[in-house]
Order: structure tokens, then C-alpha cells, then sequence
């Protein structure tokens, strides 16, 4: 199809892992297998095997450091433009404790042809070559870059940062490189995330400055250690990832001026690579790949039911969880969903009327989770469920009864897991990213030094009833910059009004969208009392204010104010971030609620 088209540079595709054995040094090794075997091969069917497996005896560091038994399959369909790779991992019983940080494959186009990028429909655009970033200004960690001499003159006094284009799990469906001349693009298509870890909202890497294009199955980025792989000592486990398909497309009825014309989510190998993605999908999962350990289609199970949500203090009938998320993973609390890293999910958008259909999971024993937008907390079914081959299992009416313990006094933000709808500043003139200037503001780099600029002589004052979170409610609690590198701690203040005060416990709801070796300490109307009221204590290792995530690993905490705290009339709350090691040190409010002591329920 491509000719003798160079996509690639010689040993630029590769699968590669990141971790080691509890005592050994964190390391970086690229996968390289030991066996090769044809699986398959007839006149519509290619299927190639590349195995590896761990060897204590080796005098490789890699195949004696790293525990694992590696399958990588390759399989190329009759009629098909592109090829699709997956793997199967595998622990045996006795192998030593191991953890892993990253688990990829990462494919590195031509330079010379491969300068348009495409992450979604509003996100594309022309990037710098790699040797730009060689010749630009370092900021404040290697992946952020000032192109001060790029190739391409346009681009001069942009930022460029890998993290900048990172998608959540849920949207990242098709991303990829398309070059003008030829008319040519190669896509990354990921139908299902069920083998990616931490579920629907967990961020990851797509693609960026190479041109490279990534296919990540497994990292701690936007988590930290919380989502790091961790087995123990004789802890045995197998898991298949991928199948993704690597999808090639060309048009060359169009030329280099028609494709430049044409660029952002109109442009035609853009809105193709779309609708095979969406083929893609309707074919999952898939019936072709040969090992048995990829389950097909009929031995999966099926679940369905309808969620509702009970919160007597907003209406007194259940209503509707319209748009929940819903889905199934390894049994554990409510919300372990999202640091669960060795097992599968399965996730589906509830319709309005919180109706939910999960088809195609893999046998196994699951707890069901949902999280439902405008509604606090996380939600988890009362017993586990079984999944067995072929199964339709029907739960009914199932309801969800949120956190509270009060009727609400006042309310900031909006309950959906992300500092969204809090003030984004613009970004500093000299530090900017035209791709999001009006959209994705978030994304910006350097927007933790816009807190000081904000706010040079005093830390932020919120007014119940005055103020409005979307413009005076900064959207991360960073520290303030106080010049040569040396950041200080900061104290915001929540200023709100009780016109009669009830005797008993109020109760203070947070929930936080990140946090990024933090800690929020409460004072409540004593901003000098030697010891917080409350405190989250250190939390948080997700770095999301560092990598433009305007959300990282979701947390909630109740607290509870005693009516001794608290005046009739004006009060403060004072809420102090105090980790100021680093100016990336932070959190992100998701969600603030005061509610009044328990009144009694409605009959």
C-alpha cells in the first residue's frame, strides 16, 4: 500500500519494561526474545511468537533480573492494512518478588516524513523534530523543553512536553502521525482498554515529539506508586495485553498542499483512522488471535442492571445515576479500582436513566464499581459477582447511597473527579503552547508559578455567596514562589456565614482530584491553633500538577466540626498545604461540602 515508503527507523519499534526485583536498581530493559516460532500461517492468517523468559542463571542483566515470561504475538490478517500485537506476561510459582513501573511498546517514525500529530479531534497539530528539543532552553524537568531554534520558525517560543498530550484511558482510542508527502498516517488502535490498569480516567502517554507513537499497557504516571505492579515472592499471575491494532492508511488521491489544508479532525486519513477505530471496537473482543489464553467471545460473560442513587438530603425518591461509569475489577473496597494494576476491567457509560450493559468479560470473580458524575464518593455492589463463560447475569435495580451525613450549608466545585471547572489561569507569555491557548488551558506548562502572579501578597479568600469557584478558586493549592527557588507554604480560607448555629457535628466533605506529596491541614476559625483540626496527612505521589493533569488518583475525606468550632454568624475555614519541598508539591480539589448536623429523615 505505502511503497517503498520509510516508516520506520531500523530498531525504532520495540516493547520495553521498566522495574527489577525489590533490591535491585529500578531499570529501564527492552524486551528481546530468545525464541521465534510461527503460530499460524495460512492464506488469510499470520501469527509469529517472540518468547523470552526469565533465567537466574543468565549472564544478560535482563533475563536474570526480571522474573517474567514473555509471549509477544504478531498477527497479520489477508485484506488488512496494519498488523496486530499483543502479549501474554506470566509469573510462576517460587519466582522472586518483582515490580514494574512500565509496560509498552514504542514505535519511532521517519523524521523526515511523519510532522503532523493527532491525539483526538481537538488535538492536533504540526511538531518540532526531535533535534529541536536538542537545541532548546531545559525548564524545570527534562521532558519540558523551549524550542528556541526550531526547525520549523513557526513553532519558536512554544514549550514542548510529552505530557501535554496524554489521553485518559477511555478516550484513547486512535492516536498517531500522519506525513503530507506522501499522503500516509499509522495509528495506534486500542478497541478495549479492559487490560489497562486503574480503569476509565486513568491518564497515560499517547504520543509525542520522535515522531513517536506509544502503546502503553502499564505505568505509575498520574499515580505514582499507587498504581506501581508490585508481586510478592511466589506470587504467581498471567495476563494477555493488547490486542491493539497498528493501522496504516494512505490517500494519495490528496497532495502535500490539499493535506495541509485540510488539517485538524477534518483531515481525511484522520476521519479514516476514526472510522476503523470504531470497526475496531464492534469487532471486540476479537476471534482471531491464537493463544488460548485470550478468552473469544463466547466464553465471556455478560452483565446488566440499572444504578440509582439515594440521597434523601437532595430528593427524597431514588433518582437516576444518568452517566455513571460502571464497571467490574479484582475485588476490594469501594474506589480500589483505580490503583488495581494486575488483573482486568471492564467499564461501560451508563445511559440517562443509569441503565448499564457489560459484554465480553473474561471469566473471573469481580466486585462492581461505579462512579457517577455530580455525585460524591464511590460506589461498589454489595457482593461480589462471577463471571463464567457464556453467562447473562441481570442484578435489577441496584442503589448507590452517596456519603453524607447532613443537609448542605454550601457546596464548591462539581463532584466528577477533576479540577475542570476551577479557575485556569492563561499561562506565562514566555512558556506557551498555542495548541491551548482557549481549550485544555490545563495543559499548559508552568501554571504552578501563575498562583503567585495571582496572588503576590496574600493567599486566596473564597466568600460563600460572593465569590465563584470559576474564577476565584485557583484550580491547584500549590505553594507560592518566594524567588530563588525556595517556595512557601500556603493557606487558603473558605469564609461562609451559619445564621443559626445547631448544636452536634457538622461535616466538612473533600474530595481531591490529585495530590502530589501533599498535605491540607484544617483549622477551623483559629488559623494560629498549634495543631490542625483535621489533616489529610501526607498524601498523594501522582504528579499530576507537574504533567498538565487537571486530575491524578481521586481521594475522600469526612471530617467531622464539631458545633464548639464553629460561631453563629461568620466563620473561616483555613485550609494550609504544608509540604513545600517542591513547587510541584500540591493538591487538586475535586469537591468541598459543609454540611449541618443530622436532621431526621423524611417519612
Amino acid at each position: 500500500m505505502c511503497g517503498k515508503i520509510v516508516l520506520f527507523f531500523k530498531n525504532k519499534k520495540y516493547w520495553d519494561i521498566v522495574g527489577n526485583q525489590p533490591d535491585l536498581k529500578n531499570s529501564f530493559f527492552r524486551i528481546e526474545a530468545l525464541n521465534f516460532s510461527v503460530v499460524m500461517q495460512n492464506e488469510t492468517q499470520v501469527e509469529l511468537s517472540f518468547c523470552t523468559t526469565w533465567d537466574p542463571n543468565s549472564e544478560d542483566y535482563y533475563s536474570k533480573s526480571v522474573p517474567l515470561k514473555i509471549d509477544i504475538r504478531y498477527i497479520m490478517l489477508s485484506g488488512s492494512s496494519g498488523f496486530y500485537a499483543y502479549a501474554i506476561f506470566e509469573r510462576e510459582e517460587k519466582w522472586p518478588a518483582l515490580y514494574v513501573d512500565q509496560i509498552r511498546i514504542v514505535f519511532k517514525l521517519a523524521m523526515k516524513k511523519f510532522h503532523y500529530m493527532a491525539v483526538s479531534d481537538n488535538r492536533q497539530r504540526i511538531m518540532p523534530e526531535a533535534q529541536d528539543r536538542a537545541t532548546g532552553q531545559p525548564l524545570d524537568y527534562p521532558e519540558a523543553v523551549l524550542l528556541t531554534n526550531p526547525t520549523n520558525p513557526d513553532l519558536t517560543g512554544e514549550v514542548d512536553d510529552k505530557y501535554q498530550y496524554s489521553n485518559e484511558y477511555k478516550d484513547d482510542k486512535v492516536h498517531g502521525w500522519i506525513s503530507f508527502d506522501p499522503p500516509v498516517g499509522f495509528w495506534i488502535i486500542t478497541p478495549s482498554y479492559e487490560f489497562r490498569p486503574g480503569g476509565p480516567f486513568k491518564q497515560e502517554l499517547a504520543a509525542h515529539v520522535g515522531p513517536t507513537a506509544l502503546s502503553m499497557f502499564e505505568s505509575d504516571h498520574y499515580g505514582g506508586v499507587d498504581v506501581r505492579m508490585e508481586f510478592k515472592d511466589g506470587e504467581p499471575w498471567k495476563k494477555v495485553f493488547g490486542p491493539v491494532f497498528l493501522y496504516l492508511n494512505s490517500n494519495f488521491s490528496i497532495n502535500d498542499s490539499t493535506s495541509n489544508t485540510t488539517l485538524g479532525h477534518g483531515h481525511p486519513l484522520w476521519q479514516d483512522a476514526k472510522r476503523q477505530m470504531l470497526s475496531e471496537v464492534q469487532s471486540w473482543p476479537y476471534n482471531f488471535p491464537c493463544s488460548p489464553d485470550y478468552i473469544s467471545n463466547n466464553h465471556r460473560g455478560t452483565i446488566t442492571g440499572q444504578l440509582l442513587v439515594n440521597d434523601s438530603y437532595v430528593r427524597e425518591d431514588p433518582m437516576f445515576a444518568s452517566f455513571a461509569y460502571v464497571g467490574l475489577a479484582a475485588p476490594g473496597p469501594a474506589g480500589s479500582w483505580q490503583r488495581e494494576t494486575k488483573g482486568y476491567q471492564f467499564w461501560i457509560n451508563a445511559d440517562e436513566e443509569g441503565l448499564f450493559l457489560i459484554t465480553g468479560i473474561t471469566p473471573g470473580i469481580y466486585s462492581l464499581y461505579a462512579s457517577v458524575p455530580g455525585v460524591l464518593g464511590d460506589y461498589k455492589y454489595e457482593s461480589d459477582v462471577t463471571i463464567t463463560p457464556g453467562c447473562e447475569i441481570d442484578l435489577g435495580s441496584i442503589v448507590f447511597t452517596p456519603p453524607r451525613n447532613g443537609p448542605t450549608l454550601w457546596e464548591m466545585g462539581l463532584p466528577d473527579r477533576s479540577a475542570a471547572e476551577f479557575y485556569v489561569p492563561d499561562p506565562d507569555p514566555c512558556f506557551v503552547n498555542h495548541l491551548y491557548l482557549t481549550k485544555d488551558r490545563f495543559r499548559q506548562y508552568g501554571l504552578w508559578d501563575r498562583y503567585t502572579v495571582l496572588y503576590p501578597n496574600e493567599d486566596l479568600i473564597y466568600t460563600v455567596g460572593a465569590s465563584d469557584y470559576r474564577k476565584d478558586w485557583f484550580f491547584a493549592h500549590v505553594n507560592r514562589n518566594v524567588g530563588n527557588g525556595t517556595y512557601r507554604a500556603t493557606t487558603w480560607q473558605i469564609k461562609f456565614e451559619i445564621p443559626d448555629l445547631l448544636p452536634g457535628t457538622y461535616t466538612l466533605q473533600m474530595a481531591l482530584a490529585s495530590a502530589s506529596r501533599a498535605e491540607v491541614q484544617i483549622r477551623v476559625n483559629d488559623p494560629f491553633a498549634k495543631l490542625p483540626h483535621h489533616t489529610t496527612k501526607f498524601v498523594g505521589k501522582d504528579n499530576a500538577i507537574a504533567r498538565h493533569g487537571i486530575h491524578g488518583l481521586y481521594w475522600l475525606f469526612s471530617f467531622e466540626v464539631p458545633s464548639t468550632l464553629l460561631l453563629e454568624g461568620n466563620n473561616t475555614i483555613y485550609l494550609l498545604q504544608n509540604r513545600n519541598q517542591s513547587k510541584f508539591s500540591g493538591v487538586m480539589y475535586d469537591y468541598l461540602r459543609l454540611e449541618g448536623p443530622p436532621t431526621p429523615k423524611r417519612t
